[in-house]
C-alpha cells in the first residue's frame, strides 16, 4: 500500500475511533454502521481524486460534493431530484430534520432515540469531521492539525454526556490520532529512502542514532513517541485547567470555575443532569422573578416540562406534535366544573442569562401572553420555542388556575379513560418485583387510589426513613430506583421518579414534572426564583381533577393541602371572578395592596394584588461590553486573514498610480513599478535577489515564472527602463509601466498552479515588508532612546531579508 493509502486508512480509522465517543449518546447504535459506510465511501472518493491527480482544493470539493449526495440519498431521497441531486425541496427537508434534531436533543435524556433528526446530526457531524481529517492529514499531508477536528468530535460527545464520558473513548480517540501521526512520520521517512550504515560498533550506532538491527534511524521514532506522549499529556491536563460549562434545562451556565456569576449558557441533553447541577451551584443565582395576584404562593410551582415515558433506562418526554399558541388554552383534561379552581394572573420575567427552550408556567395555564416564536404542546400543556426561540430575557403574562380539590373528591374519583390508563401506567418489564412489592406494602390498607397516593407521599417524605442529599449519583432507570429504595438517600429526582414508578405499578396514571418551586418573596412584593429552586415532582391523574401534584421530597417545596390530614373536606369554593379593574395588561400603577408589609404578603394575609409590570431580574445576562468584545473578536477573525490581501492591493495601486509630472516623479514611478514587479514575482514564489542586476533579475523572473511572449518582453522592457533611470546620463523615461506590471502579473498567474495563485492572493509573501518597516522604525527609536534592541531582534531574526538567493 502506498504512503497516501496508509494515511487515508489511518485517517478513516482515527475518525471512527473518535466517533465512538458518541455511541453512548444515541441508541440503537446502528447509526454507527451507516456512518462508517458513508465515511468509507467519502475516503475512497478522496483516494481516487488524489490518484487522478486533482488539485488539492478540487479534491476536497469533490469529497464534499459526494458527501452531500450521500446524505441526500439517505435522508432526503424522496425530495431529491432523481432521488440523488439535492434540490430546493431536499434542502428544505435537511432544514426541517436539523430543527427536529435540535428539539430532540433538548427533549430527550441520554441515551436519546435515533430519530431522523438526531441521526442526521450525528452522521453528518462524523462525515464533516472525517472530511476535515482526510483533507488535512492526507490531501495536504499535515496530520498534526487533524487532531483539532478529532478533539472537537470527542469534546462534543463528552460535553453532551455531562462530562461522564468513559475514559475508554478518550483513549480510543487519542490512539487514533497517535496512529495517524506515526503513519505520517513513517511516510515522510520513507521518502528519504533506506538509510545504509556500516558495521559500526554499538556505541557508534547509538551515537549516530541507528538501531542494532537494520540500520534505521531511531531518532525520528523516538521523537514521534515523545510528541505522542506530550500530546496525550496535554490532552489530559488542558481540559482539567479549562473552565467548565454548566447549565441546561433548568440552569443558566456561566463561564469560569463555577464560583462566579458568569454569563454564558449551554443547553444540556439530559434535564436531570442539569437539575442536579443547578441544585449544587454554590451561588443561588436568580433566574426568574414574578409578581402574582395569588393570595398564597406555596402551590405556585413553575412547571417546565412533563416526563411521561418510562422505558426502564430513563424517564423521557413523549414525542408529540405542537401547534400555534391559541388565544385561550383549552380547559385542562379531566377537570370537572364541580372542583374548586381560582383564576390567577402572574407576570414573569426571565433573566438574561437563563436560556432554555421550554417556558416556565404555573400549571394549568389557561392563557399566555408572550412575544416570540413559541409553540403549544397540548398534552403536556407546555410552550416550547421554535427555530431557536428561548427564554432569555423573556417577559410574559400567564393566566392560570389554582385547582383546589378536596380529599373527598379525590377519594371518590371515577376510573380514568382506558386509553389514558394504558399510556400512563406502563412500566418496563425490567422493573424489579421489589418495586411492586414495596408499593403494595407501603399502601397496604388503603381503599382507593387517593389514599394509596398519600401513603406513598408520606412514606417518602415523612416516615420511610429517607434523607435528602443532592450529591447522590443521578439516575432514573430501574437500577437507580432500586438502589434508591435500598439506600434511602437522594434528591428530588429519585423521590419523584420512584413514586411515579410505584404509582404506576398500583394502576395509578403518573408522570413527572420538572420545573421550579415557588421561590422566595422580596421586599417589593415580587417572588425571586433561583437556580437552587430547580425541582422535580410527580403528577398523578384523578378523573374530575386532572393531573394533580404530590410532594414526596422531604425539605423541598410544600405538601399540597389536599394531602394533609388537617385538610378541610368542605364544599368546593366558587372560581374567583376577575373584578372590574382586572385587566390582562399589567398596570404600572401601584395598588393598595402594595402597602401591605412583606411579612404579611408572605403568609397571604393581604388579599389578591393586581398584576404589575416588574423589573427584570438582577442578572442582566450578557453585558454590552461582552457583546462588543465578541463582535470585535468575530470581526478580527474575519478581517485579519484578509489584511495581507488588502495591504498588497493598496500598495499596488499606490505604486502604479500616476503621481506628479516632473522627471523626478517619472523616475520614481519607474522604480516603483519595478518594485511592484519584483514583489509580484515574490508572491508567486520567486524570492528576490538584491545582488543581481536588473537585467539578470528580469531573466530570472522570466525563467522561474514560466513567462512567455508579451509578459516576458514586458519584464525586460521595465528592467531596461530601470537601468536607464539608474545609470544613463540622460535617461529615457519608460511609458506604459503600469500596463506592463499588470501584464506580468497576469502571466505569472497563468503559469502558476491554482494553489500558488490562491497563496499569492490571500497570503502574499511580500507582505513581510510591513514587519521589516516596523522593525526598522523600532531600531530607530531604540537607538534614539538607548533601549537594548536584542529583546525584539531575538523574535524577528527569522524575518530577515532574503538577499543573495539564487534561482
Amino acid at each position: 500500500m502506498s504512503g497516501r493509502g496508509r494515511l487515508a486508512l489511518c485517517a478513516f480509522a482515527a475518525t471512527l475511533m473518535a466517533a465512538g465517543a458518541m455511541l453512548p449518546l444515541v441508541e440503537p447504535a446502528s447509526w454507527m454502521l451507516q456512518a462508517a459506510l458513508l465515511l468509507a465511501i467519502q475516503s475512497g472518493v478522496g483516494a481516487l481524486a488524489r490518484r487522478v491527480p486533482l488539485a488539492r482544493p478540487l479534491t476536497v470539493a469533490v469529497q464534499a460534493l459526494v458527501t452531500l449526495l450521500l446524505l441526500t440519498v439517505v435522508f432526503a431521497r424522496g425530495q431529491a431530484i432523481l432521488g440523488l441531486l439535492p434540490g430546493p425541496e431536499a434542502i428544505e427537508q435537511f432544514g426541517q430534520l436539523l430543527n427536529a434534531g435540535a428539539e430532540d436533543v433538548g427533549r430527550y435524556a441520554i441515551p436519546a432515540p435515533a430519530t431522523d433528526g438526531i441521526r442526521l446530526m450525528v452522521i453528518g457531524g462524523v462525515l464533516v469531521i472525517g472530511l476535515a481529517v482526510d483533507a488535512l492529514a492526507v490531501t495536504f499531508r499535515s496530520s498534526a492539525p487533524a487532531g483539532l477536528p478529532l478533539l472537537a468530535l470527542y469534546s462534543v460527545a463528552a460535553g453532551l454526556s455531562g462530562g461522564d464520558a468513559s475514559w475508554l473513548w478518550f483513549l480510543l480517540a487519542a490512539s487514533g490520532y497517535l496512529v495517524l501521526l506515526l503513519a505520517e512520520g513513517r511516510d515522510r521517512l520513507s521518502q528519504w529512502g533506506r538509510v545504509f550504515g556500516g558495521a559500526a560498533s554499538a556505541q557508534a550506532r547509538a551515537a549516530v542514532g541507528f538501531d542494532s538491527a537494520g540500520g534505521h534511524p531511531l531518532a525520528p521514532v523516538r521523537t514521534g513517541r515523545r510528541i505522542g506522549a506530550l500530546a496525550l499529556g496535554v490532552a489530559l491536563v488542558v481540559p482539567a485547567a479549562l473552565p467548565a460549562l454548566d447549565g441546561g434545562l433548568l440552569g443558566s451556565a456561566g463561564s469560569g470555575d463555577g464560583q462566579g456569576t458568569g454569563g454564558g449558557t449551554i443547553s444540556a441533553v439530559n434535564p436531570l443532569v442539569s437539575l442536579q447541577d443547578s441544585l449544587n451551584q454554590p451561588e443561588d443565582r436568580e433566574v426568574i422573578r414574578y409578581r402574582t395576584n395569588a393570595t398564597n404562593t406555596q402551590d405556585l410551582y413553575l412547571r417546565i416540562v412533563a416526563l411521561d415515558q418510562f422505558d426502564g433506562t430513563a424517564w423521557k418526554s413523549s414525542e408529540r406534535k405542537v401547534k400555534d399558541v391559541p388565544d385561550e388554552l383549552p380547559r385542562p383534561d379531566g377537570l370537572s366544573p364541580s372542583v374548586g379552581a381560582t383564576e390567577i394572573r402572574t407576570n414573569i420575567s426571565a433573566a438574561g442569562s437563563y436560556k432554555q427552550s421550554w417556558l416556565p408556567l404555573p400549571y394549568p395555564a389557561t392563557k399566555v401572553q408572550i412575544n416570540g416564536r413559541w409553540r403549544y404542546e397540548p398534552t403536556g400543556r407546555t410552550l416550547v420555542g421554535d427555530r431557536g426561540q428561548n427564554t432569555r430575557g423573556a417577559q410574559y403574562s400567564v393566566t392560570s388556575l389554582l385547582v383546589k380539590p378536596t380529599p373527598d373528591q379525590l377519594a371518590k374519583a371515577p376510573a380514568p379513560p382506558a386509553a389514558l390508563l394504558r399510556e400512563y401506567t406502563k412500566v418496563p418489564d425490567a422493573l424489579p418485583d421489589e418495586v411492586r412489592n414495596t408499593a403494595r406494602r407501603v399502601t397496604k390498607g388503603a381503599t382507593n387510589d387517593y389514599e394509596r397516593a398519600v401513603k406513598l407521599q408520606d412514606w417518602f417524605a415523612v416516615n420511610g426513613g429517607f434523607s435528602y442529599d443532592t450529591q447522590v449519583q443521578s439516575g432514573t432507570g430501574v437500577a437507580a430506583i432500586t438502589r434508591f429504595l435500598r439506600q434511602k438517600e437522594g434528591f428530588c429526582v429519585h423521590f419523584s421518579f420512584s413514586m411515579a414508578a410505584m404509582a404506576r405499578t398500583l394502576g395509578i396514571p403518573a408522570r413527572v414534572a420538572v420545573g421550579f418551586t415557588p421561590g422566595a418573596p422580596r421586599s417589593d412584593g415580587t417572588m425571586s426564583v433561583g437556580l437552587q429552586a430547580a425541582h422535580a415532582w410527580p403528577e398523578l391523574y384523578f378523573e374530575g381533577v386532572g393531573w394533580t401534584r404530590f410532594e414526596p421530597t422531604p425539605t423541598r417545596g410544600s405538601a399540597p393541602e389536599y394531602t394533609r390530614a388537617q385538610s378541610p373536606s368542605g364544599q368546593p369554593t366558587n372560581p374567583a371572578q376577575p373584578g372590574a379593574s382586572s385587566s390582562p395588561t399589567p398596570s404600572a400603577a401601584p395598588s393598595a395592596q402594595d402597602n401591605c408589609p412583606a411579612q404579611a404578603k408572605r403568609i397571604g394575609e393581604c388579599g389578591a394584588a393586581a398584576p404589575q409590570d416588574i423589573l427584570p431580574p438582577a442578572d442582566p445576562g450578557t453585558s454590552l461590553g461582552t457583546v462588543l468584545g465578541v463582535a470585535l473578536a468575530v470581526l478580527a477573525v474575519v478581517v485579519l486573514p484578509l489584511l495581507p490581501l488588502l495591504w498588497r492591493t493598496r500598495v499596488r495601486a499606490r505604486r502604479l498610480g500616476s503621481g506628479g509630472r516632473t522627471p523626478a516623479d517619472a523616475a520614481a514611478r519607474t522604480l516603483a513599478a519595478w518594485q511592484e514587479i519584483t514583489d509580484t514575482a515574490w508572491d508567486y514564489g520567486i524570492t528576490p535577489d538584491d545582488s543581481q542586476t536588473q537585467r539578470k533579475a528580469a531573466a530570472r523572473i522570466v525563467r522561474l515564472g514560466g513567462l512567455e511572449d508579451e509578459a516576458a518582453d514586458a519584464v525586460h522592457r521595465v528592467a531596461g527602463a530601470v537601468e536607464q533611470v539608474l545609470y544613463a546620463p540622460e535617461p529615457r523615461l519608460g511609458t506604459g509601466l503600469a500596463d506592463d506590471a499588470e501584464l506580468i502579473r497576469a502571466g505569472l498567474g497563468d503559469a502558476a498552479s491554482r494553489g500558488t495563485r490562491l497563496r499569492a492572493l490571500l497570503a502574499p509573501r511580500s507582505a513581510i515588508r510591513v514587519t521589516w518597516a516596523f522593525t526598522a522604525r523600532w531600531a530607530t527609536l531604540t537607538d534614539r532612546w538607548g533601549v537594548p534592541r536584542w529583546r525584539l531582534d531575538r523574535w524577528t531574526a527569522f524575518l530577515r531579508r532574503p538577499s543573495r538567493q539564487r534561482g
